[in-house]
């Protein structure tokens, strides 16, 4: 039955545009004791979601007592496979330039899993996305479609990291590679000279409390001064630590990888900081800017502006004085415009 499936799982994938996918046992999770000790650390900052799961993370066959295997699939995102029609120039992280990956990406993992259930009726297949509490890379590992890189990424050395991670579980026993991937970081320490808030604070070991796309995505609250200081023209996300890495300008270039100057920033900021929140959420309802809420997008707005002292939009911050709970950040931001 398990070599049928994976000659019928080879065929049917030709069908997609995923990069690569691997299949693997639902053993106990490699990382797991690593993964407790972060949390315990209170490396995660408020996200207080990822303790509760924990019991889901510890055993996947949790989600159905039929799982026994993974199907882990990749999907590149540069260029982004998902384009949104609409432009905004606020300097974002490459996942997040098009619509929420989740939503198309999962409907992908479904439209495979019922070609697979055509097949294999009396099995079990059951799609996840990250938005699920299952600790992906670590399947993705034992799947063999990368090896844990220095920036705690997913690297693969022909596709780098740039790649969302989907898992389809099933009630298939289905054998991992007979051999993972090699860790191929050697002595490099590039991701952990670039970041430049100190987030990865070892090999392997990212501080949340540090990194930039926690404060402008996950955080609800507003970035000590010492290091918002630091964020630059970030407004959503950070790629930093992987545009450092030499497998992703291997298998992209430079170029590609490289930032260009954004003509319409101060306009884009403007409209974010004039604009209601209904407005905003409304404008990025299918986007994964929705993540950070109005509320967090009018923040960056003012991290970035005080960065790049973008004296145009005084007027505008000024205006976030008498208004919580931006009022300390406006303060700050003003004072960077003198």
């Amino acid at each position: 039955m398990a070599m049928d499936f994976v000659s019928k799982l080879a065929h049917t994938m030709k069908r997609f545009s995923f990069s690569h996918y691997g299949c693997t046992p639902l053993n106990t999770p490699l990382s797991l004791g690593l993964y407790k000790n972060w949390l315990a650390a209170g490396m995660h900052g408020e996200m207080e979601y990822l303790e509760r799961h924990l019991p889901l993370k510890e055993d996947a066959t949790t989600w159905s007592p039929r799982a026994r295997s993974a199907i882990v699939v990749a999907k590149n995102y540069l260029p982004h496979p998902y384009p949104s029609q609409s432009k905004f120039s606020p300097r974002t992280a490459l996942y997040a330039l098009g619509e929420d990956y989740h939503r198309e990406f999962r409907a992908e993992l479904e439209e495979l899993a019922a070609a697979l259930r055509f097949d294999f009726a009396k099995e079990e297949f059951l799609c996840f996305t990250d938005s699920a509490p299952v600790l992906e890379r670590d399947l993705a590992v034992r799947a063999g479609l990368g090896w844990i890189g220095k920036n705690t990424c997913l690297i693969h050395p022909q596709k780098g990291s740039l790649f969302f991670i989907g898992e389809i579980l099933t009630s298939l026993a289905l054998d991992a590679p007979a051999a993972q991937i090699a860790d191929f970081c050697g002595t490099c320490d590039r991701c952990l000279r670039a970041c430049p808030t100190q987030a990865i604070t070892q090999p392997r070991v990212l501080d949340a409390r540090k990194c930039i796309s926690y404060w402008t995505i996950e955080a609800k609250g507003t970035a000590p001064q010492e290091l918002r200081e630091h964020f630059g023209d970030w407004f959503f996300g950070c790629d930093i630590c992987q545009t450092a890495c030499p497998w992703n300008e291997k298998v992209f270039g430079k170029d590609k990888l490289a930032e260009c100057p954004p003509a319409d920033l101060v306009e884009d900021l403007r409209w974010v900081l004039k604009s209601s929140n209904k407005a905003l959420e409304k404008t990025f309802a299918s986007r994964p800017y929705s993540r950070a809420r109005a509320r967090g997008l009018k923040r960056n707005a003012l991290y970035v502006i005080g960065n790049l002292k973008i004296k145009e939009l005084r007027p505008e911050v000024e205006s976030f004085l008498t208004q919580e709970p931006w009022a300390q950040l406006a303060e700050w931001t003003l004072q960077k415009l003198t």
